[in-house]
This record gives structure tokens, C-alpha cells and sequence, in this order.
């Protein structure tokens, strides 16, 4: 019975590092794209983009399903609909079955990892929760190492259609691997939840939302996520490729030294977060320091940046992954189980929605500075990626806004009436 609760862990942790390849495998195949699709920046910032606009739109209606039916059915779920999705973009040549494979992946992505998430407070004691999540995050980054590595060294070999294919048979793999080994409980049974109606669907929705804590958790996951993901799913390839001059190869260690980064990072950010949990959104407010101070150095070097301070600056967005975390934490630690699949789903649109923003602002920059074209200059990466800069003001604004309100809904209950879930925030 010991080895079980890591056993169904496993199986969850490998359904989300594929679910991650097909995430981020557009970015691998950014350049790719452009020349199968004839396409500018704008165009293909676009299928980034729709990709994290049904990810975003669906993660509250994925959360009160994932209240109501479990983890197990989402997973299997979301791994056939990545798989349908990556299967039409091998074999498409034209922008309308691509956007439509984006589409499935997104959808397919939005059901996997909050569903992982909610299994590790049902199989471990509350005293692991946040380190263990944090190791989701971060270990489920590897489908970054698989895509920066093996899927572009089959896309510039086989082509574009065996490396998509690919993907879709792994994600066959994990579906298979998750039926046979999730369960939503220890108790082996399938989570059924109190029948759905539109009333308990809203009154779950507003309880998660009216509680500050869980807008603080949304706020620190807009600011801490937003930054990796753009560099790791579409603009980082391209802006060291195309703007700093690197080779594809070097390139490619430089997405592999981000994502071991928060596989190092995200560990201790976990035990810091269990061991002070009144200090949580500070260190949230340091990792957005840092890896907007790391973007200020990159941008403002005359010229192309030298590759110490590129590999600087992927070891500080690193550390975004793993803080985006302790968003989660302030959904767990401010909801009772019943509903926290629909706050962490709440919180999970932060990051991503603030992402999707921010590739679209990139390529319709880009597009201006070139005309639509994909000869890029330096100096039109350094315009493109300061917008960086106004999205995190935005979120930082957030963060300490709803950490005064959550500190004074806290204050105002009454020792001993607070609910046994709730604990301060600072």
C-alpha cells in the first residue's frame, strides 16, 4: 500500500510531461511552421495563441468536471483529445487544420495538469502536499527537454510529419498507462460528487472566486508563469535562433538548462513554502525581480546579448515555473476539498491567460517592426520582449492588492471560527 499512492502519482506525472511535449512543441517547430505554413510572426503567434485561449477559457469549467467526475476519466480524456490534435497537425499543410489541431491540444492540455494537481492531497499527508506539487510542476517540465531535444532533432532529420506522429503515439502510451493505473482515491473508487446543476456549479465557482485568497493565488501564477511559458512555447527559439544568433543546437541546451533549472528550483521553493507559509507571496515578489531584472539586462546590451548572460537569463525565468506554484497553494490552503479542483482551475488561468497575451503582443510587434516577414534584427526582439515588462507591473499590482484584502478577511474571523483549511497569507 506504500508504494500504491506513488504508483498513481507516477502514472499522472507521466500523462502531464507528455501533455507538456504537445504543449510546447510548437515552439520547438516555430521556424518550421513559418516556412511549411508561409506564414509571418503574427500568423504563427496565433496558433500559441488560440492554443492558450481554450487552455485558459476551459480550466473553470475543467475544474467544477473535475470536482464532479475525478481526476482519472479527465486524464485518459485529455490524452486522447492531445493525441487527435498532434495526429491532424503531422499530416495538414494549411493554416485551418493547424489551428484546429492547436485547438485540440489546448483542450486536451486544459483537463490534464490540474486534474495531476488534485490527486496529490487525496494519496499523500497535507504535510508533503506542497512539496510534492511543486515536483509535478517541475518534473512534468521534462516534456520541455523532450520537445527541445528529441522532437527537433526528428523534425530537422525525418520531417515534420514522423515528429508529430511521434507525439501523438506517446500520448497514446499515457492514456493507456493512466486507465489502468489512476484511481481518484485511495478508496479506489471514481470520484461521482453531488449530481451538476447550474446552481451548484455557480455557488461553487463564487464561493472559490469571493475568497481573496484564491484571486491572490490567480495573481501570483499570472506574474510568475507568464514569462517561461512564452520563452519556452513560442518566442524563445525564435529570438535566440533569429535575434541572438545562436544555433538551433545551442538553443536547445539553453530550453534544457531552463527546464532543470525549476526541476532544481522547484523543490526548495516547495520546502520553503511548507516551512513558511506566512511568506509566500514574497517570494513571489522576489522571483518576478529577478526574472524581469535578468530581461532588463538582456534587452538593454548593445547588440546580441554574449551567451553568459543567455544562459543568466534562462536560469532566472527557470524559477518562474516553480513560484507559479505557490499560487496553487494559496487556492489549496483557502478551500475546502470539495471545491478545490474549481479554485486551482481559477488560479490556473492566470499564468497562461496573461501568456497568451503576451505572444500575441510579440508577434503583432514583430510583424510591424518587419513587415510581416520573418527576417528578424536584435533590435526587434529587444522592442517585442519589453512588453514583458507592462505584464508583470500588471501582476505585481494584483499580487498586492489581494494580499491586503486576503490579510484582512483573515484578521476579521474570529479565532477558532475559521474553517480548518484556511491559514493566513503574506
Amino acid at each position: 500500500m506504500r508504494l500504491r499512492p506513488w504508483a498513481v502519482w507516477s502514472a499522472g506525472l507521466a500523462a502531464y510531461i507528455v501533455a507538456v511535449l504537445h504543449r510546447s512543441s510548437i515552439g520547438v517547430a516555430g521556424l518550421d511552421a513559418q516556412e511549411r505554413f508561409g506564414v509571418g510572426a503574427g500568423a504563427l503567434a496565433s496558433f500559441a495563441v488560440l492554443q492558450l485561449l481554450v487552455y485558459a477559457a476551459l480550466q473553470i469549467p475543467v475544474g467544477l468536471l473535475l470536482d464532479r467526475f475525478g481526476s482519472m476519466r479527465l486524464v485518459v480524456s485529455g490524452a486522447l483529445v492531445m493525441v487527435a490534435g498532434q495526429t491532424l497537425m503531422a499530416f495538414t499543410d494549411g493554416m485551418g487544420g493547424a489551428i484546429a489541431a492547436r485547438v485540440l491540444v489546448g483542450a486536451g492540455d486544459a483537463m490534464t495538469f490540474i486534474s495531476v494537481l488534485r490527486l496529490v492531497p487525496f494519496w499523500f499527508p497535507s504535510r508533503q502536499v506542497p512539496l510534492l506539487s511543486q515536483v509535478t510542476g517541475i518534473v512534468g517540465q521534462l516534456g520541455q527537454v523532450l520537445s527541445a531535444v528529441p522532437l527537433a532533432i526528428v523534425l530537422a532529420g525525418p520531417g515534420w510529419t514522423p515528429a508529430f506522429l511521434g507525439t501523438a503515439a506517446a500520448g497514446v502510451l499515457v492514456a493507456i498507462v493512466a486507465f489502468a493505473a489512476l484511481r481518484d482515491t485511495p478508496e479506489r473508487r471514481i470520484n461521482s460528487g453531488d449530481a451538476m446543476s447550474w446552481q451548484r456549479l455557480g455557488t461553487d465557482l463564487g464561493s472559490s472566486w469571493r475568497h481573496p485568497g484564491t484571486r491572490l493565488g490567480l495573481w501570483a501564477h499570472f506574474t510568475t508563469q507568464f514569462t517561461g511559458t512564452v520563452f519556452a512555447l513560442m518566442w524563445g527559439v525564435p529570438f535566440l535562433v533569429a535575434g541572438e544568433g545562436l544555433s538551433r543546437s545551442t538553443a536547445g541546451v539553453l530550453l534544457t538548462v531552463f527546464v532543470l533549472t525549476g526541476m532544481t528550483a522547484g523543490p526548495i521553493l516547495g520546502l520553503l513554502t511548507q516551512r513558511h507559509p506566512l511568506r509566500r507571496s514574497w517570494m513571489v515578489l522576489g522571483i518576478v525581480a529577478i526574472n524581469m531584472t535578468a530581461w532588463a539586462a538582456v534587452i538593454a546590451w548593445p547588440g546580441r546579448a554574449p551567451l553568459w548572460l543567455l544562459v543568466a537569463l534562462v536560469v532566472a525565468i527557470g524559477l518562474g515555473g516553480p513560484a507559479s506554484m505557490i499560487g496553487f497553494d494559496f487556492a489549496r490552503s483557502f478551500n475546502p476539498p470539495s471545491r478545490l479542483g474549481t479554485a486551482t482551475g481559477v488560479v490556473n488561468v492566470g499564468g497562461f491567460t496573461a501568456s497568451l497575451v503576451t505572444i500575441m503582443l510579440i508577434g503583432l510587434i514583430l510583424d510591424y517592426r518587419t513587415g510581416g516577414g520573418n527576417d528578424y534584427h536584435i533590435d526587434d526582439f529587444r522592442i517585442a520582449m519589453s512588453v514583458q515588462f507592462v505584464v508583470a507591473a500588471a501582476g505585481v499590482v494584483g499580487i498586492l492588492r489581494t494580499r491586503g484584502q486576503t490579510r484582512r478577511h483573515v484578521a476579521a474571523e474570529s479565532a477558532g471560527l475559521a474553517p480548518a483549511h484556511e491559514v493566513k497569507a503574506s
